[in-house]
């Protein structure tokens, strides 16, 4: 019995559906190597999956920019003109922007003045205190940071400061104490040394 024809639809089973393009691919690559070969053919394949895959196959002889130059040449259809549009819209409205920008520079430093109406300048001034604020602002919660930060450190010194004299003053107090205890010594070592000299003086 043959095998029944397969029904060409969307599989809706994402894993079947990965699964069959893979095998597909791979079978599609291998005809297009083999026509490559056999009839010296010049193929370019560009497969891009569900997923957003890419995978291509060009012939050795030759390159996709070629395949796609001569395209080009044998239909009449420009395939680069359209994102070739697209990017000169976009450089032009880039272009249009940095002027602008530079012009509003170029103004908030007071330069190029002279074509602005009364409105225009109230509104250039407008934005230059709303930038003035802005910066007196940052500049306030720099000052109140570095203070904040020279207090901590100020009382970090001040506690290390008092430890340190507490320290030092426990050490006094202890070489204090010695040295009473070496005049207190120093005091019986002498009493008894004049006792000694006494009864050694009655003994002659």
């Amino acid at each position: 019995m043959g095998r029944g024809k397969l029904e060409i639809k969307k599989i809706e089973n994402p894993t079947n559906r990965q699964v069959t393009y893979s095998k597909r691919r791979v079978g599609l690559t291998k005809k297009a190597m083999e026509l490559t070969v056999l009839c010296d053919a010049q193929i370019s394949l560009i497969m891009f999956s569900s997923s957003g895959k890419l995978n291509d196959y060009c012939s050795p002889s030759t390159e996709i920019k070629d395949v796609f130059q001569r395209y080009q040449q044998v239909t009449g259809i420009d395939v680069w003109d359209a994102q070739y549009q697209r990017m000169q819209n976009t450089l032009m409205n880039l272009r249009e922007i940095n002027h602008k920008l530079q012009m509003e520079i170029r103004q908030r430093k007071g330069e190029n003045l002279e074509g602005l109406d009364l409105k225009e300048l109230r509104g250039l001034e407008q934005k230059l205190e709303e930038s003035i604020k802005i910066v007196r602002e940052r500049k306030y919660h720099v000052i109140a940071t570095q203070t904040d930060t020279y207090k901590k450190k100020l009382r970090s010194t001040r506690e290390i400061y008092t430890t340190l004299l507490n320290e030092l003053q426990e050490v006094e107090n202890e070489n204090q104490q010695h040295n009473f205890m070496i005049q207190d010594l120093s005091c019986v070592y002498n009493n008894e040394i004049s006792m000694a000299n006494q009864s050694l003086a009655h003994c002659l």
